[in-house]
């Protein structure tokens, strides 16, 4: 179930050889309703990739906190490590396992469950993002589109409190990003799925997000709601 995120004043570096801090990200903050799929858009080294991956549970915070929900995942008192936090990824590689079918990767987040709920909500996230009868399929025999929605349904399966999406659509030719944009905001919506996309691609930004926060220098200079970036 999808639930709000609040980010609150977060600050992200590293430390240098000689001991001081680099800021890479700057008194972040940002409240995402359950539900809204917002975008981080700016040029490379702006930090938007950085936020995405302390929302993961890859980066410490600096100063600041990050909930989702009720939940504090992190502070500069605590860090929920990644595999206790609910969030699911989509990266721009679409890391499918090459040795398994289309419907055992979507599976693999799974299993935990006994094997016929894995096997309904296999099918159940096939049949969301258009795959039904493409279980039995092997990533090579997949279109690079058809296997963009194969690991959004792997992404999508364990039912994330969160989807954070990293440049998903950069590996794919103009023409397939345009389509499969569309398709995936109407697939996040379907499932009423609380997203992030990060991208600096203005099409993808328009195309995917309620609302988009423009980084600049490790801050959100403003924000756009849809339509007009």
């Amino acid at each position: 179930m999808s639930v709000p995120l609040f980010i609150d004043a977060i600050t992200l570096g590293y430390d240098t050889p000689r001991g001081r801090l680099h800021t890479v990200v700057s008194d972040f903050s940002l409240t995402l309703p359950a539900g809204e799929i917002a975008c981080l858009f700016g040029p490379s080294g702006c930090g938007k990739t950085t936020v995405l991956r302390a929302i993961a549970g890859f980066e410490p915070l600096r100063a600041g906190s990050i909930r989702l929900g009720e939940v504090l995942l992190s502070s500069t008192e605590r860090h929920l490590p990644p595999e206790e936090r609910h969030v699911g990824m989509m990266f721009q590689e679409y890391a499918l396992f090459p040795h398994l079918s289309a419907g055992r990767n979507v599976a693999f987040g799974l299993r935990r469950l006994p094997r016929t709920e894995q096997q309904a909500r296999v099918a159940e996230m096939l049949a969301l993002v258009g795959l039904a009868d493409a279980g039995e399929r092997f990533p090579h025999e997949l279109s690079g589109g058809q296997q963009q929605r194969i690991a959004l349904a792997r992404a999508l399966a364990p039912s994330p409190a969160l989807l954070l999406l990293d440049e998903p659509f950069s590996n794919l030719d103009g023409r397939t990003r345009e389509r499969l944009t569309q398709e995936v905001r109407g697939i996040l919506q379907r499932a009423g799925q609380t997203a992030i996309l990060v991208t600096h691609n203005e099409a993808e930004a328009h195309a995917m997000a309620d609302r988009t926060g423009v980084m600049h220098g490790g801050r959100i200079t403003h924000w756009l709601e849809r339509g007009a970036v």
